[in-house]
């Protein structure tokens, strides 16, 4: 299974530890946000992988919609739950809930095919930053803070028109930001191709707060130690 070296699991409970998170962020996804280094105060897996796993787990419907309500940390010890018919969650021992999954439609359990998918998405989710983030940010004249960087997977949605597919390309359709004070919503729109043709369609939504006006120094800044983190992490996996 392309995701054991990221997540450990115990009859039916699964957790991960800061390496195993931070590395399917970095490896996998392509996501250098500090908030998922094995050092970081504020460390918390990211939301792509418990999307991943539950994935993996409930399989793929033509239709679906995450719901991200909670930051999972290292250790805790997590379960899938099924609420109805057509919904499930990700939840601790205590019943908090970190993610909701609802769907509709034909269901894929193909595992060579919900790997494909995972894969495309995460790395396709993990270009966030600087990549369209910085024109966003730019284009509005708002930043968030270059010292502290937060930005909040909200919600995520997908429809398939079939699902008798093989490999489907995530596409990158364009991309809003919405600002009101502090706070902004930053929607990317994506759609699934495979042989040329749109057979899906997807957008992700996240939250920034703390935002300021924009500073093209601080954020030039941002991104050069984006980068420098990026290079020094690939250089110590392959030394």
């Amino acid at each position: 299974m392309f995701l054991t070296p990221y997540v450990s699991t115990s009859e039916n409970q699964f957790e991960f530890t800061r390496q195993q998170a931070s590395h399917f962020a970095k490896k996998v996804a392509g996501d250098f946000n500090p908030i998922h280094d094995e050092d970081n105060k504020r460390f918390c897996v990211p939301g792509d992988l418990l999307f991943a796993v539950l994935l993996q787990k409930e399989g793929i419907s033509q239709k679906m919609r995450f719901g991200f309500s909670g930051m999972v940390g290292d250790g805790v010890a997590l379960n899938v739950v099924e609420k109805g018919e057509h919904e499930s969650a990700v939840v601790d021992t205590a019943g908090k809930e970190y993610l909701q999954m609802t769907h509709q439609g034909e269901v894929s359990h193909d595992q060579a095919f919900i790997e494909h998918v995972v894969t495309n998405y995460v790395q396709f989710s993990g270009m966030n930053f600087p990549h369209i983030m910085v024109p966003l940010m730019e284009q509005e004249q708002m930043m968030i803070n270059c010292q502290r960087p937060l930005v909040i997977y909200e919600s995520m949605e997908v429809e398939f028109d079939r699902l008798d597919l093989q490999h489907p390309e995530v596409e990158f359709t364009g991309a809003t930001f919405d600002v009101e004070g502090k706070r902004g919503v930053v929607t990317l729109n994506f759609a699934f191709k495979e042989d040329g043709n749109v057979v899906g369609k997807g957008v992700k939504r996240m939250v920034a707060s703390g935002l300021k006006p924009y500073d093209n120094a601080a954020v030039d800044d941002l991104v050069a130690r984006f980068n420098e983190r990026k290079s020094e992490f690939l250089d110590s996996i392959s030394a």
